[in-house]
């Protein structure tokens, strides 16, 4: 396994992350496939209530990784203030919200 001087915790939570953010974006394809209320056939959840817990889960993640000193909050807080300036051209169909 490689390792890049990361303790099994590290990874551990690095995959963590990767993967709640992966199942993240499999419910969004749907979404975008099927809409926000199609259900899914084998829990009969809507989208909408399985992307809430996927981003939850995500947002856990994210939690970890400030709890262990990975990342900082003030870190990801000034990253999502950057992101919100810079993206504001992108978005066409979007009000500017903060």
């Amino acid at each position: 396994m490689f390792s890049k001087n990361l303790s099994p915790a590290e990874v551990e939570r690095l995959a963590l992350a990767a993967e709640e953010m992966g199942e993240a974006i499999q419910v969004i394809g749907k979404i975008l496939r099927h809409g926000w209320h199609s259900t899914h056939p084998g829990s009969g959840l809507q989208n909408t209530t399985l992307l809430e817990m996927e981003l939850g889960d995500v947002l856990y993640a994210i939690d970890l990784l400030q709890m262990c000193g990975d990342v900082t909050a003030t870190g990801v807080a000034s990253g999502k203030e950057a992101k919100r300036i810079r993206v504001q051209q992108y978005l066409h169909h979007q009000r500017e919200a903060r």
